[in-house]
Order: structure tokens, then C-alpha cells, then sequence
């Protein structure tokens, strides 16, 4: 049973269409739901484009008694087409809900497509909207149709993205992956994920995605802007180790925890739930994630924990949508698992705590005060204080307390120095670092000892040597790398700028996390193979041609040039202007020199537009 009773589906006849047809009629089916169909035509558009070119009619029908004959033609014609076609297409939904045995509606409205479904589904009691991702106008490089975008920004009702156009017997396959961040729209994504997995015997697993490198790549890309006074203010080195230390395993133990909880909710609902939490940018790992476990659906939060109130749609959920190859399902709802909901009714706090609280930063506050209850909850107690608070924060932020921040600088000299020999562990599911060698049990993710890669600094250095000179560079903070020539090679495969600077961050900040001060070629490997799946179709590989469609094959360095235009229209134009030019010079393969030159040329091109129209609009403003 699935926990939907009246399920909506907006029609066009597209592809995308059809499918969401299909897909609302099994899940109603499964559940005993009724499904509602409805489609949008537009009348009223259509008589005010014919009126305004009636001036175009030929001179005989320009009397003014023929114009008005005309135009009571034009409007029963019209009229009675469109709901004629309208008609037709809730047709094909009402044959599959005979078929199926489900309950089945029809609506039809004449109006603005977006508007008129918007109002609608928030004057109806419909729970679950099923639209195609895509509608009639979609063309190759669409991602996501101008109406269900206006939707899914104005609803606030679970929403069903149909993505995956394959014939509904063919989508017997494919898990259904959740993503959770312990918001309470995460936690009703679960429970929606668990209801289909029953109702379509599908596999749910769940993922979570913590990022320690954003402070890192936020830190090395401002320092150098501010000023000697400004970055001693700062005070990068402090701050850098103190996210290495404190908050990138703080963050891990707390995004692990909202897993954890996922998995004793599927439990109770009798699910041996999966549960994988992935380092990085969030929609980046979860995106990689689907598009390597290839499920059948994806189910996220509309918002997540960060989000402020009255957000439309989270920036994750948003980009999750447009790229996923799956379906993907926005949960709307909220749900609380029984032990915040306990702890929200039952512990009470005191005003120095609830004072403390309030002075979290607010993008940090919610996950903060989940772990405070669920630490009180689970250990009795009834009232939190500020002691259980600094309980909490040595658990989930080591060395977090007054007394270690006031010797921050202290203690991370010990450890270092502490860390100097020896060998280094690192948990492969999750990433933590451990101080022993080989431990029994992640403290993390509980992943059992076998799990760790052992990472001994003397063999990393070996061979770092084998791979040639070792070059030495500063990172903003102070701190030393130290990089082989085959590693930097690794690096130069990546475009320059941007995309270039963020991959050498990342690298930077994994020989950190892993404790090494040498980077070799399959560390920076690694991160750069990550680098090229985000950006996927743009980066060729290192010594490829590229072929874009129906046009010769690049070189990878102009392929590289061309990805530093913006996306969208600037490049498709310059792309063509490119192909244009060389096979003007009738070469065989598209380099960077001739890239170079038709880019040179779109310049001159854009700036002598430029100076037309500042010319004309000096003109004007004489006149």
C-alpha cells in the first residue's frame, strides 16, 4: 500500500505524458487510489493572436459584418477543437484506468497551462502529482519543461517527476534510493520510499552526503584577495586545522546518526534498509550515485535541513530534478522519527542552554539541536543543560569544548607532532581517519576493521619518489605538499581555470584528510576521474579527439578552450562559428589555433555591435 489516496496527472500526449499516465495507474493500482486527469488548452490565446492579425485577411473579408462571421467561425472552431483534443488525450489515461480496474476523473480548464493547474491541485485533495519532466516542446539539450518547473515551484504536495520514457514493462528493474540529511521532509521521503518499495517490490536504500571540503576550496580561493592585515585577522592556519579536527569528523558522526535513524525507521517497518554515507558537494555525490546504481527511483526532500522558511525548493532537490536519469520523487511532507519527536515533547531546557542554542549559527542550528535531544533522549536525560550541551559537542565535535578551543593552537601542535610516525588508517565507506592503525570498528559508520585502508606514510613516499623529483608548494594556510611530476600531469588533464583550481583543491585536501604530506599520481587520479564524471560531455579525455554531433573532430585542447565559454546559447554559437571556420580553412580536425581564431573573431564581431549601438543610441539621445 502506498501512503497516497488521490493522485493527479496532468496530460499533453508527449511521451513524458504517457509514462506519467502509466505510472499513476500502477501506483493507484497498488493502493486503491483514484487518479485525476486533466489538461490545459488555450481558447482564449488563440482568439487574441487571430484578432491580431486579422489585418493580414484578404481585402474581401475586411467589411466589418464578414470580420465579426469570421470571428464567430474562428471562435466555435476553436473551442470546439481544443476540447475535442483535450478529450482525446484523457482519453488514453481513462482506457488504462478501466484497464487496471482504478477509479478515474477527467478535468479540463482553458487558460494559462501553469496557472490553471496550479490552482487546481491547491483547491483539490490530491496528494501526489504525477507530471512528465518534459512536454511537447522539449528538444535534445532540455532538462527540465517551463510548466512542470512552475509547478513544482508553486505546490507544496509531493510531486512525481517522470523521467524515464522506457515502456512501463520495462521498468520492472531499479531500486528506489532516498536521500537523507535529517530534515523532517528527508525522514517523509524515507517513509514514502518504504511504502513503493512494498508496492512495487523494489530494493530502498538510503544515502547521506556530508562535505569537508567546502571550507578548504572557500578558504584557498579567498586567500589570496585579502589583504596582510585581513588574512592575520583571519587566521587561515587556525581556522583550516580546525575543520580538519573538529568539525569534518564532527559533520560525518552527525550526517552518519540521521542514517542510522533511517535505518531503525525501516526496521520497524520491517525494511533491512542500506544506508551509504559519501563525502562532497551534495547533489554531486548523489547525482554520481544514481547514475552509477542506475535505480528506478529517486526520492528527496523539497527543501533540506539548511533551507529557510517559505523556501520553494532546496538548491540540492533543484538540481537533483533537472540531471538525475531516473525518476525522481520530491517529498513535501514531514515526518519525525518517534525519538526527535519523544525528545521534542519530553525534554525541557534550561534558559542558559536555550540561550546557547539561539547562538548556533542558523544554518547549523537544526542538526545541532537533533543531536542535543537524541543524545539527551537516549541517555534519560529530561532536562538539557549547558554540561549536557558540551557532552554532546565533545561526542560529535572532538576537542570542541571552552577550555580546548582556548588551547586549540596547543593541542594541534601535539597531534601533529603525535602524528609525525606511523601509519594512518582510513575508512573506506565513510572517510574517517583513525588514530590506531587498524581498528576493531569505524566510530563513524560502524564498518567493521577490514574495512580500513591502511595508509603507511613511509611507502607513500617511496613512491612518490619512484614517480620523480618531488615539488614542494605552500598551501594557503601554511602547509606543505609536496607533489610528483606525475601527479601535476594527472593535473594539467584538467581544463584550466576554474574546473582546474577546485580539482587541485580537492586533491589538496585528500592528502590532508588521509594525514600525507606527498601527492602521487593515483591520489590526484582520483579526484581529477571524480572532476570528469561532474562535468561529464565537456571534458574530453587526455590525448581523445571529440566529435560533436554531425561536426569534425576536436582536438582535446580546443575541446578543453571551447568549455571556458559559458554554457547554453554562447556556446552553441561559438561552437558553430568554430566548425564554421575550419572547414572554411578545410582542415581535418578542429585545433586549438583555429578555436582560438573564430573566437578572436566572435570578439570583434560582439565589440563592433557594441559600439553600433552605443553610436545609435548617442544619435537618439541628440535628437
Amino acid at each position: 500500500m502506498t501512503p497516497y489516496r488521490h493522485l493527479y496527472v496532468p496530460v499533453d500526449n508527449s511521451e513524458y505524458s504517457n509514462i506519467a499516465c502509466e505510472v499513476a495507474v500502477a501506483l493507484a493500482r497498488a493502493s486503491g487510489a483514484a487518479v485525476t486527469g486533466s489538461h490545459v488548452y488555450a481558447a482564449r490565446m488563440h482568439d487574441y493572436r487571430f484578432r491580431q492579425m486579422e489585418f493580414t485577411l484578404p481585402a474581401e473579408y475586411q467589411d466589418e459584418q464578414e470580420l465579426e462571421k469570421q470571428r464567430k467561425i474562428h471562435d466555435s472552431l476553436i473551442t470546439m477543437g481544443l476540447q475535442l483534443i483535450s478529450d482525446s488525450y484523457l482519453d488514453v489515461l481513462q482506457r488504462k484506468c478501466e484497464a487496471a480496474s482504478v477509479r478515474c476523473a477527467r478535468k479540463t480548464f482553458d487558460g494559462k497551462n501553469y496557472q490553471a493547474l496550479v490552482e487546481d491541485i491547491t483547491g483539490s485533495d490530491y496528494d501526489l502529482v504525477v507530471i512528465g519532466a518534459l512536454g511537447l516542446g522539449a528538444v535534445k539539450d532540455s532538462f527540465l519543461g517551463s510548466v512542470t518547473e512552475r509547478v513544482m515551484r508553486r505546490v507544496q504536495r509531493d510531486l512525481f517527476v517522470v523521467r524515464n520514457t522506457a515502456p512501463w514493462e520495462q521498468q520492472a528493474n531499479g531500486s528506489i534510493v532516498v536521500g537523507i540529511d535529517g530534515s523532517p521532509q528527508s525522514y517523509h521521503g524515507l517513509r514514502v520510499a518504504l511504502a513503493l518499495g512494498k508496492a512495487t517490490s523494489r530494493a530502498v536504500e538510503a544515502v547521506g552526503v556530508y562535505d569537508p571540503y567546502l571550507h578548504y576550496a572557500m578558504f584557498n580561493s579567498i586567500v589570496g584577495v585579502l589583504s596582510a592585515d585581513a588574512s592575520r585577522v583571519f587566521k587561515f592556519k587556525e581556522q583550516e586545522q580546525l575543520h580538519e579536527e573538529v568539525i569534518d569528523t564532527g559533520l560525518a558522526k552527525i550526517y552518519q546518526s540521521h542514517l542510522e535513524v533511517a535505518a531503525a525507521v525501516a526496521a520497524e517497518e520491517g525494511v533491512d534498509l542500506k544506508i551509504t554515507l559519501l563525502d562532497g558537494k551534495a547533489f554531486e555525490k548523489i547525482l554520481q550515485y544514481v547514475r552509477k546504481a542506475r535505480p528506478w527511483l529517486l526520492v528527496v526532500g523539497r527543501v533540506g535541513v539548511h533551507s529557510a522558511p517559505g523556501m520553494d525548493i532546496g538548491s540540492t532537490t533543484e538540481n537533483l530534478v533537472r540531471l538525475a536519469p531516473c525518476h525522481v520523487l520530491l517529498a513535501s511532507g514531514t515526518y519525525y522519527p518517534p525519538m526527535d519527536m519523544k525528545a521534542e515533547a519530553s525534554i525541557a531546557w534550561t534558559e542558559e542552554a536555550a540561550a546557547r542554542m539561539e547562538r548556533v549559527p542558523g544554518f547549523v542550528r537544526g542538526l545541532a539541536r537533533t543531536a542535543v535531544l537524541r543524545y539527551a533522549i537516549e541517555r534519560g536525560h529530561s532536562v538539557i543543560t549547558n554540561s549536557v550541551i558540551e557532552a554532546v559537542m565533545d561526542l560529535f565535535m572532538p576537542k570542541r569544548t571552552q577550555e580546548t578551543m582556548r588551547q586549540a593552537a596547543l593541542d594541534l601542535a601535539i597531534d601533529a607532532v603525535r602524528r609525525a610516525e606511523g601509519v594512518t588508517a582510513l575508512c573506506s565507506r565513510c572517510g574517517y581517519i583513525a588514530k590506531a592503525a587498524r581498528p576493531v570498528q569505524c566510530p563513524v559508520c560502524q564498518a567493521p576493521g577490514a574495512t580500513f585502508q591502511v595508509i603507511d606514510r613511509a611507502a607513500v613516499e617511496a613512491l612518490a619518489t619512484q614517480e620523480g623529483a618531488l615539488t614542494e608548494e605552500e598551501t594557503f594556510d601554511g602547509v606543505k605538499l609536496a607533489w610528483t611530476e606525475e601527479a601535476r600531469q594527472v593535473l594539467r588533464t584538467v581544463p584550466s581555470g576554474y574546473q582546474r583550481r577546485r580539482a587541485k583543491a580537492r586533491i589538496e585536501k585528500s592528502a590532508r584528510i588521509r594525514k600525507l604530506t606527498s601527492i602521487t599520481r593515483d591520489l590526484a587520479a582520483a579526484v581529477v576521474e571524480e572532476t570528469r564524471e561532474e562535468t561529464e560531455g565537456l571534458s574530453p579525455r587526455p590525448g581523445a579527439n571529440v566529435t560533436a554531433p554531425g561536426a569534425l573532430p576536436w582536438s582535446q585542447e580546443a575541446a578543453a578552450r571551447l568549455t571556458r565559454v559559458p554554457a547554453g546559447f554562447m556556446r552553441d554559437i561559438t561552437r558553430g562559428k568554430i566548425e564554421a571556420l575550419a572547414a572554411k580553412r578545410g582542415v581535418a580536425v578542429v585545433t586549438l589555433a583555429v578555436a582560438e581564431e573564430a573566437i578572436a573573431e566572435a570578439r570583434e564581431m560582439m565589440a563592433e555591435m557594441t559600439r553600433q549601438t552605443q553610436r545609435a543610441e548617442g544619435e537618439t539621445a541628440l535628437e
